[in-house]
């Protein structure tokens, strides 16, 4: 990708300074541009579910939700670039050519401002509460589903909706099959159990955000700054991003920092409250939320730290399968 060339044809302008990059599974590279502007450029496999992200997002930052506002739609980037080490993303930058490479494939690119600043919500706060409340304001102002581009299929860590034979959708970022690693069998029948309830499910879906994680979130003090990772923007029953949000909120990008029970009950007593739910929606919350976990826990089981997230799932999976009415 010619990023000076990118830039010119979609922005007006060329990058002359590079603020950050950084990426997992995609590339995020922060530019200064010769007319001013401090925009970020994001590089990612081609999927059609993006330009609908982009759309929500941009109907957010126009009514003043706390977001960057995209600069350009969803531009796909065809034919194939070098691979670099171990197939990761590499970017050069002004010591020469400003150039990225990444895995052999076809690519979307968007861009949007910068927004810098803020931080994550510090651990005294009443985070169960903000987020809660925070991600409801998400979703009383974002459009409706018929109103965007579609946003489908949904990340596999919500999407207990795959259409493919078997409990577990493909990873994201495991090339690898999940059905074909059977194992343990209390997390796959965990699975099967919670699927099966969330595809009883027939409220209607409104959009929302589906990894409301702190780590994608900036905050000024107790005053949201700014939302990120517009990725994950996903078209759900609004209990269902609700519960996902609420099993992950607390996770800072340090290991071990899923939501306990305490604070997922915490996060959807106030969403739940306030949404006016009763006992079908806080167990469909509590089913979503249990399959984010279930579907983390199966990867994790496929590596050498996993032991620690199964355990605690082990642990806590007969009380929140009895929430979930499941």
């Amino acid at each position: 990708m010619d990023v000076p060339g990118w830039c010119e044809k979609w922005l007006g302008s060329v990058p002359v300074r590079e603020l950050f990059r950084t990426g997992h599974l995609s590339v995020v590279l922060g530019v200064e541009l010769a007319d001013g502007r401090a925009v970020v450029l994001k590089r990612r496999p081609a999927a059609d579910r993006v330009q609908g992200c982009v759309e929500v997002q941009r109907h957010l930052a126009r009514v003043g939700f706390p977001c960057p506002a995209p600069l350009t739609d969803a531009v796909p980037l065809a034919g194939r670039t070098t691979t670099g080490p171990s197939g990761a993303w590499t970017v050069t930058a002004p010591s020469g050519a400003w150039t990225v490479t990444a895995p052999s494939g076809a690519w979307t690119v968007t861009a949007e401002a910068y927004v810098p600043g803020g931080a994550q919500l510090e651990r005294g706060a009443d985070r169960a509460r903000l987020f809660a409340e925070a991600l409801a304001r998400f979703v009383r102002l974002a459009p409706s589903p018929d109103a965007v581009s579609s946003v489908a299929p949904a990340p596999p860590w919500v999407g207990w909706a795959h259409g493919s034979a078997g409990v577990w959708p493909w990873p994201d970022d495991m090339d690898v099959d999940l059905n074909t690693r059977p194992g343990p069998a209390w997390l796959d029948d965990l699975g099967r159990r919670v699927r099966e309830r969330l595809l009883a499910v027939r409220h209607a879906p409104v959009i929302g955000h589906g990894d409301w994680e702190s780590q994608n979130l900036r905050w000024q003090g107790h005053r949201l700054h700014a939302v990120h990772d517009w990725d994950s923007v996903v078209c759900l029953p609004e209990p269902a991003i609700a519960g996902a949000a609420a099993a992950v909120f607390t996770e800072t990008g340090e290991p071990f920092e899923t939501a306990t029970i305490d604070e997922t009950g915490r996060f959807l007593a106030v969403y739940g409250g306030g949404a006016g739910w009763g006992t079908e929606e806080h167990e469909i919350a509590w089913a979503a939320g249990l399959w984010v976990r279930a579907f983390n826990a199966k990867k994790a089981s496929l590596t050498a730290g996993g032991a620690r997230v199964l355990d605690r799932l082990a642990h806590e999976a007969k009380t929140r399968l009895r929430r979930a009415g499941a």
